[in-house]
């Protein structure tokens, strides 16, 4: 009998040490807002989504596999809170990866967001939610590549957190025999950066061929930000190519914590050149907004932002899919929200 109970209590404290060194979480978070739309000789009101957070749910965890190297998984959907539904083409649309993870790095495999997105995306004071979304005025130039915010078929690899500042990483994503247009044949992602104390700057270039054409659609990120305290100062500068096509997207930006909240501004010059007035032209937005913290998970905001376009520039602040711009026509939008996460 004794032997059955000190048998139990090892076999017990073993299964409690397994599950010391894993963990799996449940994550996510709901964000709706009352919009206003108005452009193009029409005016939208509807119930908006994703004013400063993108709404989503999902899981990951971590195992710790000893002699410091950890595995991990990550599956995480996007969900339109306003009408309940998902992604109509992928289930887990936002990311779906496992990782290795150690003293070297980490090496993932998967789908999720490139380096050169989160590139400018880190230095938006938005975080490219929103009417104030600086990633709208990101344009391919008619090359079709879909590799712009998340890719297929990626494997990358990440530098380790210990390297004095230093970061970056190294991303391929495999074509796996697509050729048509659009069909992110094969994508080539670099980024390295250095982030100490009040500054954080980064440079990113990455490569999508496209098709079996000669021509690749190529982007180059320069971003930086600098905390003053009062104020974080943020800035970009991201060049879009596509064979002759050119299109340069500049921000200017700043963050201020004000009360129980912060307050957020910024300025947008999107610009192309001849070649690339084929299907776009030139835009600007001025944006601002509030978000005020009623605990760690739940916020209310408000954001008010402005586009004008010249030429053939269509792009319109966050609305809804039936509200349409015209090439030149310029709009505005306006969004007061709640955002809570789990």
């Amino acid at each position: 009998m004794k032997k059955s109970l000190i048998a139990l209590a090892v076999l017990g404290s073993m299964v409690g040490a397994a599950s010391a060194q894993s963990s799996v979480t449940l994550f996510g978070g709901v964000d709706l807002n009352a919009r206003y739309n108005k452009g193009g000789g029409k005016t939208f009101k509807s119930l908006g989504t994703d004013g400063i957070y993108s709404s989503r749910w999902g899981v990951r965890g971590v195992e710790d596999l000893g002699g410091g190297l950890k595995a991990g998984f990550w599956l995480e959907a996007a969900i339109n809170p306003d009408d309940g539904t998902t992604n109509a083409s992928r289930f887990w649309h936002r990311r779906t990866s496992v990782s290795l993870m150690g003293g070297f790095g980490e090496v993932r495999l998967g789908r999720f967001l490139t380096n050169q997105f989160t590139a400018y995306a880190d230095f938006d004071p938005f975080g490219t939610n929103g009417v104030g979304d600086m990633s709208k005025f990101q344009n391919v130039l008619g090359s079709g590549s879909s590799s712009i915010t998340r890719a297929d078929n990626i494997v990358a690899y990440y530098l380790p957190g210990n390297l004095g500042g230093l970061y970056g990483s190294a991303e391929v994503a495999a074509g796996e025999g697509a050729t048509g247009a659009g069909a992110n044949n094969k994508y080539l992602g670099l980024r390295l950066g250095y982030a100490a104390g009040p500054l954080n700057v980064s440079g990113a270039f990455s490569n999508a061929d496209v098709d079996t054409s000669n021509l690749d659609f190529k982007r180059t990120t320069f971003s930086g930000s600098y905390d003053l305290g009062m104020v974080k100062l943020m800035g970009s500068y991201t060049q879009n190519k596509f064979g002759a096509r050119k299109q340069s997207v500049t921000l200017i930006g700043a963050s201020m914590p004000l009360g129980s909240g912060t307050l957020r501004a910024s300025y947008i010059n999107a610009s192309a050149n001849a070649a690339a007035e084929a299907v776009t032209g030139d835009s600007k937005q001025f944006a601002l907004g509030y978000i005020h913290d009623l605990s760690k998970r739940t916020a209310i905001y408000g954001t008010v932002s402005r586009v004008t376009n010249d030429g053939r520039a269509s792009f319109k602040v966050s609305g809804p899919s039936a509200w349409t711009i015209g090439g030149g026509n310029d709009n505005g939008g306006v969004e007061v929200g709640v955002r809570h996460t789990f």
